[in-house]
């Protein structure tokens, strides 16, 4: 007779949930296999499956992925080594972020130098030296002044001067900063440049709120004819969800932060139900990096299941939502490096090419079902052609 242990059974209570023994860390290892062996409880697990979320179901089958920037990633050098990437690989199809982390990506295009500091320095003597402490990055006062400089004579030119949703404005300022990189004998530093020649819109959902918006504060009084058109971009964001969905591609929304570009992200769906009475079912998957809690009650930290409540996202997509608790600039090359290991380029979409005619679809279907009066049917509508929650 055999000596030999047979291997115990797992029990059934267990099969769904594979067992936690991971293997010990080699020196070699690359990130997306470390995201894979490493990364298996706590935010770590959370991480992990956001990894898989985008790989496995976000960017198959050609569907629409929206991306939201918060918090100073490009003065991170984030622009640089994640975004861009994911960008020319095809992976993000049209982006929300502050004004604030445009603005510092020119410094980048530009070729103007950031520098890895310390948050403890004195900062009354950074300001007498002239200096910029954004917490451990440092750079010169005339990087910023240089900057201005560039913006106000770029939209000084004759195509700058009428009233443009931020996309619009994004795209003509990347084609400019795409023409100064060339000139200066670098590339792939500017998200802004990156966008123009990859056609992906950018949309700033407070335009004012920024280092950009001040300057075309400053230059409407030397009677610049730039305006912002924010309904522009409220009924266009909406637009590109509905693009998306109406032709059969699933929408998702790949968050890093919060604040204003998460919200102006995700209501795009309560824009096209709510506002607009046309029948849908919300943003197919929701990927959130953030460090806010969702008990303060902010948007920040609002989880898939709250927007759930809003029409923001599809209630029968729930279970796949990720929301990792990790600061962006740990989450982002990880998740960053993950992608483009495990999954290859994807053709560009080049929204900015058709964005009357994907507006254009949207304000016929928008004038065909909707009302002045209230919307009678749509959360009815949402409720029955969604399975949670009905007796079987």
């Amino acid at each position: 007779m055999s000596n030999k242990k047979k291997p115990a059974k797992s029990s059934k209570k267990f099969a769904a949930y594979p067992r936690l023994n991971p293997l010990g860390v080699g020196r070699n290892i690359s990130a997306a296999d470390l995201v894979d062996s490493a990364l298996l409880a706590y935010n770590g697990g959370r991480l992990r499956e956001a990894a898989h979320l985008l790989t496995r179901k976000m960017l198959p089958k050609n569907g629409f992925i929206g991306m939201s920037l918060t918090g100073a990633l490009t003065p991170a050098g984030l622009g640089k080594s994640c975004i861009i990437p994911l960008m020319k690989a095809g992976f993000v199809d049209w982006v929300v972020s502050t004004g604030a982390n445009l603005y510092h990506d020119l410094h980048f295009g530009l070729d103007m130098a950031l520098h890895q500091g310390s948050p403890f320095l004195d900062d009354v003597m950074l300001h007498r030296d002239g200096v910029i402490r954004i917490y451990d990055v440092l750079f010169d006062y005339n990087v910023l002044l240089d900057t201005d400089a560039f913006v106000r004579e770029v939209i000084a030119g004759p195509e700058f001067q009428k009233t443009m949703g931020t996309d619009e404005f994004h795209f003509l300022l990347g084609k400019y900063v795409a023409a100064r990189q060339r000139k200066l004998r670098i590339k792939d530093s500017s998200v802004l440049a990156t966008a123009f020649e990859c056609g992906i819109p950018i949309f700033t959902s407070s335009p004012g709120d920024s280092s950009i918006g001040m300057n075309v504060a400053a230059m409407a009084m030397r009677d610049s004819k730039l305006q912002f058109d924010i309904n522009r971009d409220v009924n266009q964001t909406a637009a590109i969800v509905y693009h998306a969905k109406s032709g059969g591609h699933t929408s998702s929304v790949l968050i890093f932060g919060g604040g204003s570009p998460k919200n102006f992200m995700l209501q795009t769906e309560p824009q096209i139900q709510e506002v607009m009475g046309i029948q849908e079912r919300g943003h197919d998957y929701f990927l959130q990096c953030t460090d806010a809690r969702p008990d303060t009650g902010g948007l920040s930290g609002a989880t898939p299941a709250e927007a759930v409540s809003w029409g923001k996202v599809d209630p029968d997509t729930l279970p796949d939502c990720v929301v990792c608790y990790a600061d962006s600039t740990i989450a982002m090359p990880l998740l960053s490096a993950y992608c483009l290991s495990r999954h290859r380029p994807r053709n560009y979409k080049r929204l900015v090419d058709h964005r009357d005619q994907i507006l254009e679809r949207v304000k016929s279907k928008y004038l065909k079902t909707g009302t002045v009066t209230k919307i009678l049917t749509s959360r009815k509508v949402a409720k029955r052609a969604s399975t949670v929650g009905l007796k079987k």
